[in-house]
């Protein structure tokens, strides 16, 4: 079942969902007129630091021993974003980013359901050819950090990447039955390469 704004509200007030700091206004209203909260979704924003993955002379393997965010971090070149200097992605450049706000799915053994999420990109974003996030969107019960956004520009021209605009949106869904504990190794996470 995906929760509609009405119930992600309600979940952020019984601690179910964390997100920090909260999206807001809940509510449009006159003086606040654009509202993070959609029928059944909430738009999140993208913080100012980016990690580009470099071009080299090796290929990544992840069969071989180690952490993939160690992995990543050694390859990439990190970038703080502002407002007067974005970051311009060309056509057909990835880079890797997070979300300001920090998530949390917190599990209470004493309830036989819990809450589980999908981070999805935004159409209006998608009609210029920016893929935010194309893969693997789920968000596990337990989970507890930043997400990471990975973002490809598909479209024909530059786009620019400015901290704090709104990037992608989060969809909460209530599982039935309480799961097993399972971190990953991104647990935790506040650098889009998953340190």
């Amino acid at each position: 079942m995906i929760l509609s704004n009405v119930e992600l509200h309600r979940a952020l007030d019984d601690g179910r969902l964390v997100i920090d700091p909260e999206p807001g206004p809940r509510f449009p209203t006159i003086d606040e007129p654009d509202c993070p909260y959609d029928t059944h979704s909430v738009d999140l924003r993208l913080a100012p630091e980016i990690s580009v993955p470099g071009p080299g002379q090796f290929a990544y393997d992840l069969t071989q021993p180690g952490r993939i965010a160690d992995t990543i971090a050694r390859n990439s070149d990190t970038y703080t974003l502002s407002e007067a200097q974005p970051y311009v992605l060309e056509p057909g450049r990835f880079v890797l980013g997070r979300t300001l706000e920090r998530i949390s799915l917190p599990i209470n053994t004493k309830e036989s359901t819990c809450l589980a999420a999908r981070i999805e990109g935004k159409s209006s974003r998608a009609r210029f050819g920016l893929l935010i996030h194309f893969t693997a969107p789920t968000v596990h019960p337990g989970f507890e950090g930043s997400l990471t956004l990975e973002m490809i520009n598909l479209g024909p021209a530059k786009f620019c990447l400015i901290p704090h605009m709104r990037i992608a949106q989060l969809i909460v869904e209530e599982v039935r039955g309480i799961p097993r504990k399972n971190e990953s190794e991104f647990q935790g996470q506040s650098t889009p390469a998953g340190h």
